[in-house]
C-alpha cells in the first residue's frame, strides 16, 4: 500500500510503502571535512582527513550507507559567500556524485539553499550557525554537540524541511519560517530527480 501526500507545492505525490507511517527523510550538510547527516530524532557526522579522490570515495561510500533506504534526501545547497580554505571543485563534485547516486537508485532528492535553511530554522535568512543549532535544540529537542555540531544541526533542519514539504511536519512552524520551502528545489516526483 502506498501513501499519497500533498507537499507544499500542492501537487499530490505517492510515497512507496516502507512499512512505516512516516517516510524516511535524510538531511545532508555536505562538506569535504565534516558532513552532517540527520534523520528524525538523530544526527551523525562523516569526517575524514584524507584528500583528493580518496576522500571523495570515502565520503560517497559513507553517505550512501545513510541514504540508500531513504524516501527523500534533502541536502543543503552551496554557500557562495563562504570564506576560508576549501576546494570548490571537489565540493561541487561531491554534490554531483551524491545527486547522481540518488538518481541512479531512484531516490528523490531536494536542495535547500543556505539562506532558506536558516529561514526555516529561525525565520531569519542571515541567522548565525549557533542560532540554527539553538533552534534545532529548542524546537525539536535535539542538541548537537562536538566539532560537527553546526553541520549536524544544518542537516537536521534540511531533514525537517523535507518532512514539512511532504505534508508531515515534525513540528508546526509559523509561516515566517515555512516560506523557506518555496525557495528550495524539490523533486518533480518521488521517483527521483528535482524540478
Amino acid at each position: 500500500m502506498s501513501l499519497t501526500v500533498t507537499p507544499a507545492t500542492g501537487m499530490p505525490l505517492t510515497l512507496p510503502a516502507a512499512g512505516t507511517s512516516s517516510p524516511l527523510v535524510v538531511g545532508l550538510d555536505l562538506s569535504l571535512t565534516s558532513t552532517g547527516v540527520a534523520g528524525d530524532g538523530w544526527t551523525d557526522k562523516i569526517r575524514t582527513k584524507t584528500r583528493g579522490d580518496a576522500r571523495i570515495r570515502i565520503l560517497i561510500i559513507e553517505i550512501a550507507d545513510y541514504i540508500k533506504a531513504a524516501d527523500l534526501v534533502v541536502m543543503e545547497g552551496p554557500s557562495f559567500g563562504h570564506v576560508g580554505p576549501r576546494n570548490p571543485e571537489d565540493l561541487a563534485g561531491l554534490r554531483v556524485i551524491v545527486r547522481q547516486y540518488c538518481y541512479r537508485h531512484h531516490i528523490p532528492y531536494a536542495v535547500i539553499p543556505p539562506s532558506s535553511l536558516k529561514v526555516y530554522a529561525t525565520g531569519n535568512g542571515r541567522a548565525e550557525k549557533g542560532e540554527v543549532r539553538s533552534a534545532v535544540a529548542d524546537r525539536y529537542g535535539h542538541l548537537t554537540e562536538g566539532p560537527a555540531r553546526y553541520d549536524e544541526a544544518d542537516a537536521y533542519v534540511a531533514m525537517a524541511a523535507g518532512h514539512d514539504w511532504l505534508g508531515k511536519p515534525l513540528k508546526v512552524l509559523p509561516e515566517s519560517h515555512r516560506r523557506a520551502l518555496a525557495g528550495c528545489q524539490w523533486p518533480d516526483s518521488l521517483s527521483g530527480g528535482v524540478l
